[in-house]
């Protein structure tokens, strides 16, 4: 009966042109999910690359990893593709932390690390991946207890590498754009809390972890909401400035991932 279905499925799929979405089997798993739009299969010369992790104490359905997915990944692409002249696809791709896909894919965006949960294996997954070249860039996670749960996995990653403040200097700061005058950048919160902060996370952090040859490897956004302000770009109560600077901060970790 199964394999009948199954014959019924492909037939039905040829006639009538089914394409699956680019995310299909993943989207149960994400916060807010949309519709592919046509060019969704393009061959381009980047993507948007997002981490699917284990969260601590909870299934792949109630997981951190496809927080403000995959509506904040499309919007911020069309951000790249008018500020740009980067050939961007217009969704996003799902890289499990198990996958030797991975190497795939030179920038890869993790959300909610606070609740991020790495073994051993993966750990050093993610090293090998970091140490051939690989740019890492974490968002979304707030205050003293997230950083106690990221910063534990993030260990098993570099056991010998410690987590530096980005200075402003730092060329990370000025590719596109000079972003010396950086700020807070709340989530969709503001908007009904008037608080650009999250728990006890007032001030918001720019570290970063460095190789042997001073390029950063891992892109530490703590204490802010860049994907929210992806997400929300488009809602009329959500504050432009805080939209532009998440866009401006997003483009210029791609520019130095892509040219360091």
């Amino acid at each position: 009966m199964a394999a009948k279905l199954s014959l019924v499925l492909v037939l039905w799929a040829t006639l009538f042109g089914y394409q699956q979405r680019r995310s299909e089997q993943y989207e149960y798993e994400m916060q807010n999910p949309t519709q592919d739009p046509p060019d969704a299969h393009e061959k381009t010369e980047w993507a948007f690359a997002r981490l699917r992790y284990r969260s601590a104490g909870r299934s792949w359905r109630r997981g951190s990893w496809g927080t403000d997915a995959n509506k904040a990944d499309r919007q911020f692409v069309q951000g790249v593709r008018r500020l740009s002249r980067l050939h961007t696809r217009s969704v996003e791709q799902v890289i499990d932390v198990d996958s030797d896909d991975m190497y795939n894919w030179p920038w890869l965006y993790a959300v909610e690390v606070g609740y991020w949960e790495l073994n051993d294996r993966q750990a050093r997954r993610l090293r090998d991946y970091l140490d051939r070249g690989g740019f890492l860039m974490v968002d979304d996670f707030h205050g003293t207890y997230e950083w106690e749960v990221f910063a534990a996995s993030l260990r098993r990653v570099f056991p010998d590498r410690p987590v530096v403040e980005l200075e402003n200097a730092n060329p990370i700061f000025h590719m596109l754009y000079d972003l010396d005058e950086r700020f807070q950048v709340p989530g969709r919160q503001f908007i009904r809390s008037g608080r650009t902060y999250e728990q006890d996370g007032v001030e918001a952090r720019w570290r970063g972890i460095f190789d042997d040859r001073g390029r950063i490897q891992v892109a530490i956004c703590h204490n802010m909401d860049l994907g929210d302000a992806w997400e929300w770009a488009d809602h009329p109560q959500y504050p432009e400035h805080y939209a532009s600077l998440a866009y401006r901060i997003g483009l210029n970790y791609i520019i130095y991932s892509m040219t360091h």
